[in-house]
C-alpha cells in the first residue's frame, strides 16, 4: 500500500455520501422547513449509496476482488470486537432504563446538592450521569425537563441551566467507558479504553472545573428544589459500572455485571419485572444500536476500497504538504473529525469515518494511538454539542418547547461554556504534546 500513488478520485465517495447527506437536510430543513430536516434522509441510505459508488470505480477491478477487499475491511479484529460492545452497551443501558437506574441516580444526585449551587449541580449532574448511562442524548431527555422545571420554579435563567445540562452530557459522552464514541474511538485505533480515558481526562477535566467555577460565579441559587422519589438501589449498579470502568476492568466484563446487576435490581424493586421484562429490556436496548453497526459496516466496507485505491495516501500526502510536525498532524486528525461530524452531525458516524484516515495519519507521525482516540472523540463531541441541527440541540430545544418556553440554538451558545473551554484545551494540549 505505502508504494502507491495517491489519488484524489478514490475519496468520490465521502463526497458523494456528504452532498447526499447535507443536501437532502439543507433542502428539507430550509426550504421545506421541516421540523428535523436533516434526519429526514437515513444514513444507512446515504452510506449505501455511497458504497456503491466506490465499488463502482476502478471497472477494470474484478468485483469478486472487490468483495474480498470490502470483507477483509469489514472483517478486521477491531470493526468485530467494536460491534460486539455496541450491542453489549445496548443490552446494558436497556435494561438500565427499564430498571428505573437512571430517573433514581439523576434523583438520587439532585438531593445532595445545595440548592445555591443548582446551574452547577446540574451540570455535575451530566456530567455523572452520561459517565454512566455512556449516552448524551439520554442524559439530556432525562435532565433537561428537570432543569427546566427548577429554572421556571427559581426564576433561573433557563438557557444557562439547559447550556449547563448539555455541557454536562458532552462531557461524560467524551469520556464514559460504554459511550459508542470511546467504543469507536478506541477500536478504530487499537488502544485501551482506560488509556484513551487517561489521556482524554487530562485535557476534559481542566474544561469542566473552569466551567463549574463560571457557573458558580455566573449564576444564582434557589431556596430549594423538588425532588422526586428515588431507589438507591436502582442507582448502584451505575455507581459500580463506573467504578469497574475507571479501574481498567474488561468492558465486557463491566457491562455483563451492569446487567446482571440491573436485573437483579429490577426484579426486586419495580412491579411486575420478571424475565421477560429483562429481556425485552435488553432486546429494545439492543436493537437500538443496529443503525450503529451498519453504518460501521458499510464505513469499513468503503474505507477499505478507498485505502486500496489511493485515497488514503492522498490524503497524508496532502497533509504533509500542509502540516509542520506531530503538532499538525495532530490538528488535522481533529479537524478531519470535526469536518466529519458538521456533516453527520453525528459523532459516532464521525469517528467511524474519521478513523481508518486518522490512523495513517497517527502512524506517519509517531502520534500514539491513544492520543489520537482522545483527539477525534473530543473534537467529535465538541462539535456534536454545538451544532443546531445535532441530536443534543434538537432533543434539548424541543423538551424546553414542551415546557411552553421558546429557545433557540442561538439562546444557548452564550452558556456553552463547557464545549467551548474543552476545544481550547484540546488545541493547547496539541503545541503541549508536540514532543
Amino acid at each position: 500500500m505505502s508504494n502507491k500513488k495517491g489519488s484524489a478520485i478514490a475519496l468520490i465517495p465521502i463526497l458523494v455520501f456528504l452532498v447526499i447527506y447535507i443536501g437532502t437536510g439543507v433542502y428539507f430543513q430550509y426550504i421545506k422547513n421541516e421540523a428535523q430536516g436533516f434526519y429526514i434522509m437515513p444514513v444507512v441510505v446515504a452510506f449505501l449509496i455511497a458504497l456503491t459508488v466506490a465499488i463502482i470505480q476502478k471497472p477494470k477491478v474484478r468485483f469478486d476482488e472487490k468483495l474480498h477487499t470490502m470483507a477483509k475491511g469489514v472483517g478486521d479484529e477491531n470493526i468485530i470486537i467494536m460491534i460486539l460492545i455496541f450491542l453489549f452497551a445496548g443490552c446494558f443501558g436497556g435494561l438500565a432504563k427499564a430498571a428505573g437506574g437512571s430517573e433514581s441516580t439523576a434523583y438520587f444526585l439532585l438531593s445532595i446538592i445545595p440548592p445555591r449551587f443548582i446551574v452547577f449541580g446540574l451540570f455535575l449532574i451530566g456530567c455523572i450521569i452520561s459517565m454512566a448511562m455512556g449516552t448524551s442524548v439520554g442524559t439530556i431527555s432525562l435532565l433537561t425537563p428537570i432543569a427546566v422545571a427548577t429554572a421556571q420554579e427559581g426564576g433561573l435563567n433557563v438557557a444557562m441551566s439547559v447550556a449547563g445540562v448539555i455541557g454536562g452530557a458532552m462531557f461524560g459522552d467524551n469520556l464514559s467507558f460504554i459511550s459508542d464514541t470511546t467504543i469507536a474511538a478506541t477500536k478504530t485505533q487499537g488502544c485501551e479504553m482506560k488509556d484513551k480515558f487517561k489521556e482524554n481526562f487530562l485535557i476534559a477535566l481542566p474544561a469542566a472545573i473552569i466551567t463549574c467555577i463560571l457557573l458558580m460565579l455566573f449564576s444564582k441559587g434557589v431556596d430549594k428544589v423538588s425532588v422526586l422519589d428515588y431507589n438507591i438501589w436502582q442507582a448502584l449498579p451505575y455507581f459500580a459500572a463506573l467504578i469497574m470502568a475507571i479501574c481498567g476492568i474488561n468492558v465486557f466484563l463491566v457491562l455483563g455485571t451492569g446487567i446482571i446487576l440491573f436485573a437483579i435490581v429490577g426484579i426486586f424493586t419495580v412491579d411486575n419485572f420478571g424475565y421477560a421484562e429483562i429481556f425485552a429490556a435488553m432486546g429494545n436496548g439492543s436493537s437500538g444500536m443496529f443503525e450503529t453497526i451498519i453504518v460501521a459496516v458499510l464505513v469499513a466496507a468503503m474505507g477499505a476500497l478507498m485505502k486500496e485505491n489511493g485515497g488514503f495516501i492522498y490524503l497524508l500526502n496532502l497533509i504533509r504538504r500542509i502540516s509542520k510536525g506531530k503538532s499538525g498532524a495532530q490538528l488535522g486528525i481533529g479537524v478531519l473529525t470535526s469536518v466529519m461530524d458538521i456533516a453527520t452531525a453525528n459523532n459516532t458516524i464521525a469517528i467511524v469515518m474519521a478513523g481508518p484516515i486518522a490512523k495513517e495519519i497517527s502512524n506517519e507521525y509517531g502520534v500514539s494511538p491513544k492520543r489520537t482516540a482522545s483527539l477525534m472523540d473530543i473534537f467529535s463531541c465538541v462539535w456534536q454539542g454545538i451544532i443546531p441541527y445535532g441530536a443534543q440541540m434538537l432533543v434539548a430545544l424541543g423538551l424546553v418547547a414542551d415546557a411552553g418556553i421558546t429557545l433557540s440554538a442561538f439562546d444557548l451558545f452564550p452558556y456553552m461554556y463547557y464545549t467551548y473551554l474543552l476545544l481550547l484545551c484540546a488545541i493547547v494540549s496539541v503545541f503541549i504534546n508536540e514532543k
